[in-house]
Protein backbone atom coordinates (compact mmCIF):
# COMPACT_ATOMS: atom_id res chain seq x y z
CA UNK A 1 0.00 0.00 0.00
CA UNK A 2 2.79 2.41 0.91
CA UNK A 3 4.62 1.64 -2.32
CA UNK A 4 1.49 2.40 -4.36
CA UNK A 5 1.00 5.67 -2.47
CA UNK A 6 4.62 6.63 -3.11
CA UNK A 7 4.30 5.93 -6.84
CA UNK A 8 1.03 7.89 -6.96
CA UNK A 9 2.62 10.87 -5.23
CA UNK A 10 5.64 10.81 -7.53
CA UNK A 11 3.27 10.74 -10.49
CA UNK A 12 1.52 13.86 -9.17
CA UNK A 13 4.80 15.75 -8.74
CA UNK A 14 5.96 14.70 -12.20
CA UNK A 15 2.68 15.83 -13.74
CA UNK A 16 3.00 19.17 -11.92
CA UNK A 17 6.59 19.53 -13.20
CA UNK A 18 5.60 18.73 -16.79
CA UNK A 19 2.67 21.14 -16.52
CA UNK A 20 4.99 23.94 -15.38
CA UNK A 21 7.43 23.13 -18.16
CA UNK A 22 4.67 23.23 -20.77
CA UNK A 23 3.13 26.38 -19.29
CA UNK A 24 6.34 28.39 -19.04
CA UNK A 25 7.89 26.85 -22.19
CA UNK A 26 11.49 27.84 -21.36
CA UNK A 27 12.68 26.57 -24.76
CA UNK A 28 10.48 29.17 -26.44
CA UNK A 29 11.85 31.88 -24.12
CA UNK A 30 15.47 31.10 -25.03
CA UNK A 31 15.54 33.53 -28.01
CA UNK A 32 14.09 36.23 -25.73
CA UNK A 33 16.75 35.49 -23.13
CA UNK A 34 19.48 35.69 -25.78
CA UNK A 35 18.23 39.02 -27.15
CA UNK A 36 17.81 40.58 -23.68
CA UNK A 37 21.31 39.57 -22.58
CA UNK A 38 23.08 40.13 -25.90
CA UNK A 39 24.85 43.22 -24.55
CA UNK A 40 26.12 41.39 -21.45
CA UNK A 41 29.39 39.59 -20.94
CA UNK A 42 29.26 35.83 -20.32
CA UNK A 43 29.59 36.21 -16.49
CA UNK A 44 26.87 38.89 -16.45
CA UNK A 45 24.58 36.72 -18.59
CA UNK A 46 25.12 33.79 -16.20
CA UNK A 47 24.26 36.06 -13.26
CA UNK A 48 21.07 37.19 -15.02
CA UNK A 49 20.20 33.54 -15.63
CA UNK A 50 20.69 32.70 -11.94
CA UNK A 51 18.71 35.74 -10.80
CA UNK A 52 15.80 34.93 -13.12
CA UNK A 53 15.45 31.31 -12.04
CA UNK A 54 15.90 32.01 -8.33
CA UNK A 55 13.13 34.62 -8.68
CA UNK A 56 10.90 32.11 -10.46
CA UNK A 57 11.41 29.54 -7.68
CA UNK A 58 10.66 32.11 -4.95
CA UNK A 59 7.51 33.35 -6.73
CA UNK A 60 6.18 29.82 -7.23
CA UNK A 61 7.06 28.71 -3.68
CA UNK A 62 5.19 31.74 -2.35
CA UNK A 63 2.19 30.87 -4.51
CA UNK A 64 2.32 27.26 -3.34
CA UNK A 65 2.30 28.00 0.39
CA UNK A 66 0.35 31.28 0.56
CA UNK A 67 -1.94 31.01 -2.44
CA UNK A 68 -4.79 29.29 -0.58
CA UNK A 69 -4.67 31.89 2.19
CA UNK A 70 -4.80 34.70 -0.34
CA UNK A 71 -7.87 33.14 -1.94
CA UNK A 72 -9.57 32.87 1.46
CA UNK A 73 -8.87 36.53 2.23
CA UNK A 74 -10.69 37.53 -0.96
CA UNK A 75 -13.43 34.94 -0.48
CA UNK A 76 -12.65 33.06 -3.68
CA UNK A 77 -13.37 29.34 -3.75
CA UNK A 78 -10.65 27.07 -5.07
CA UNK A 79 -13.08 25.58 -7.60
CA UNK A 80 -13.82 29.03 -9.05
CA UNK A 81 -10.11 29.76 -9.14
CA UNK A 82 -9.46 26.38 -10.74
CA UNK A 83 -11.92 27.18 -13.55
CA UNK A 84 -10.44 30.67 -14.02
CA UNK A 85 -6.90 29.29 -13.97
CA UNK A 86 -7.86 26.60 -16.47
CA UNK A 87 -9.35 29.18 -18.84
CA UNK A 88 -6.17 31.27 -18.52
CA UNK A 89 -3.99 28.22 -19.18
CA UNK A 90 -6.05 27.28 -22.25
CA UNK A 91 -5.76 30.88 -23.54
CA UNK A 92 -1.98 30.80 -23.14
CA UNK A 93 -1.89 27.39 -24.85
CA UNK A 94 -3.83 28.77 -27.83
CA UNK A 95 -1.33 31.64 -28.05
CA UNK A 96 1.53 29.13 -28.06
CA UNK A 97 -0.08 27.06 -30.80
CA UNK A 98 -0.76 30.16 -32.92
CA UNK A 99 2.74 31.54 -32.34
CA UNK A 100 1.64 34.72 -30.52
CA UNK A 101 2.95 33.89 -27.05
CA UNK A 102 5.43 36.77 -26.83
CA UNK A 103 2.73 39.33 -27.62
CA UNK A 104 0.51 38.01 -24.83
CA UNK A 105 3.17 37.76 -22.16
CA UNK A 106 4.76 41.15 -22.59
CA UNK A 107 3.01 44.28 -23.79
CA UNK A 108 4.65 47.25 -25.53
CA UNK A 109 4.92 49.31 -22.36
CA UNK A 110 6.75 46.48 -20.56
CA UNK A 111 9.12 46.14 -23.52
CA UNK A 112 9.96 49.86 -23.50
CA UNK A 113 10.52 49.84 -19.74
CA UNK A 114 12.78 46.82 -20.09
CA UNK A 115 14.97 48.60 -22.62
CA UNK A 116 16.13 51.15 -20.04
CA UNK A 117 16.83 48.67 -17.25
CA UNK A 118 20.21 47.10 -16.67
CA UNK A 119 18.90 43.99 -14.95
CA UNK A 120 16.33 41.92 -16.80
CA UNK A 121 16.59 38.86 -14.54
CA UNK A 122 13.59 39.65 -12.36
CA UNK A 123 11.54 41.78 -14.77
CA UNK A 124 10.59 40.75 -17.37
CA UNK A 125 12.31 37.33 -17.48
CA UNK A 126 11.10 35.94 -14.14
CA UNK A 127 7.92 38.01 -14.05
CA UNK A 128 5.87 37.94 -16.25
CA UNK A 129 7.61 35.86 -18.94
CA UNK A 130 8.26 32.77 -16.76
CA UNK A 131 6.32 32.99 -13.48
CA UNK A 132 3.32 34.63 -15.09
CA UNK A 133 -0.35 34.41 -14.10
CA UNK A 134 -0.71 30.98 -15.69
CA UNK A 135 2.17 29.40 -13.77
CA UNK A 136 1.12 31.09 -10.52
CA UNK A 137 -2.53 30.03 -10.82
CA UNK A 138 -1.53 26.48 -11.78
CA UNK A 139 0.74 26.24 -8.72
CA UNK A 140 -2.03 27.49 -6.42
CA UNK A 141 -4.48 24.97 -7.89
CA UNK A 142 -2.11 22.02 -7.39
CA UNK A 143 -1.16 23.19 -3.89
CA UNK A 144 -4.77 23.47 -2.73
CA UNK A 145 -5.85 20.22 -4.35
CA UNK A 146 -3.05 18.19 -2.72
CA UNK A 147 -2.40 20.22 0.40
CA UNK A 148 -0.76 17.75 2.80
CA UNK A 149 2.70 18.70 4.02
CA UNK A 150 4.26 15.75 2.22
CA UNK A 151 2.70 16.86 -1.07
CA UNK A 152 3.71 20.50 -0.52
CA UNK A 153 7.25 19.30 0.05
CA UNK A 154 7.09 17.24 -3.14
CA UNK A 155 5.78 20.23 -5.12
CA UNK A 156 8.55 22.40 -3.60
CA UNK A 157 11.16 19.94 -4.85
CA UNK A 158 9.46 19.88 -8.27
CA UNK A 159 9.63 23.70 -8.41
CA UNK A 160 13.33 23.58 -7.49
CA UNK A 161 13.91 20.95 -10.21
CA UNK A 162 12.01 23.09 -12.70
CA UNK A 163 14.07 26.20 -11.88
CA UNK A 164 17.26 24.14 -12.17
CA UNK A 165 16.15 22.78 -15.56
CA UNK A 166 15.45 26.30 -16.82
CA UNK A 167 18.84 27.46 -15.52
CA UNK A 168 20.58 24.65 -17.41
CA UNK A 169 18.62 25.41 -20.58
CA UNK A 170 19.51 29.09 -20.45
CA UNK A 171 23.16 28.23 -19.81
CA UNK A 172 23.07 26.26 -23.05
CA UNK A 173 21.00 28.93 -24.83
CA UNK A 174 23.56 30.00 -27.46
CA UNK A 175 24.18 26.39 -28.49
CA UNK A 176 20.46 25.47 -28.49
CA UNK A 177 19.54 28.39 -30.73
CA UNK A 178 22.16 27.30 -33.27
CA UNK A 179 21.14 23.63 -33.03
CA UNK A 180 17.34 23.94 -33.11
CA UNK A 181 16.94 27.07 -35.19
CA UNK A 182 13.79 29.16 -35.06
CA UNK A 183 11.79 26.41 -36.79
CA UNK A 184 12.73 23.82 -34.17
CA UNK A 185 11.86 26.21 -31.35
CA UNK A 186 8.49 26.95 -32.98
CA UNK A 187 7.71 23.23 -33.27
CA UNK A 188 8.54 22.62 -29.60
CA UNK A 189 6.45 25.63 -28.58
CA UNK A 190 3.39 24.25 -30.41
CA UNK A 191 3.83 20.77 -28.90
CA UNK A 192 4.03 22.34 -25.44
CA UNK A 193 0.90 24.32 -26.29
CA UNK A 194 -1.09 21.17 -27.06
CA UNK A 195 0.03 19.53 -23.82
CA UNK A 196 -0.78 22.69 -21.89
CA UNK A 197 -4.26 22.95 -23.41
CA UNK A 198 -5.06 19.41 -22.23
CA UNK A 199 -3.97 20.30 -18.68
CA UNK A 200 -6.00 23.52 -18.73
CA UNK A 201 -9.14 21.67 -19.87
CA UNK A 202 -8.59 19.18 -17.05
CA UNK A 203 -8.50 22.08 -14.55
CA UNK A 204 -11.77 23.44 -15.96
CA UNK A 205 -13.55 20.06 -15.89
CA UNK A 206 -12.41 19.38 -12.31
CA UNK A 207 -13.65 22.81 -11.19
CA UNK A 208 -17.01 22.41 -12.95
CA UNK A 209 -17.51 18.93 -11.47
CA UNK A 210 -16.89 20.27 -7.96
CA UNK A 211 -19.05 23.38 -8.43
CA UNK A 212 -21.92 21.57 -10.20
CA UNK A 213 -21.83 17.93 -9.00
CA UNK A 214 -24.84 16.82 -11.05
CA UNK A 215 -23.90 18.58 -14.27
CA UNK A 216 -21.30 16.13 -15.62
CA UNK A 217 -22.62 13.03 -13.94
Amino acid sequence: MLEHLLVFDLAIYFKFFIGLFALVNPVGIIPVFISMTSYQTAPARNKTNLTANLSVAIILWTSLFLGDGILQVFGISIDSFRIAGGILVVTIAMSMISGKLGEDKQNKQEKSETAIRESVGVVPLALPLMAGPGAISSTIVWGTRFNSWSNLLGFSVAIAAFALSCWLLFRAAPWLVRFLGQTGINVITRIMGLLLMALGIEFIITGIKASFPGLLG
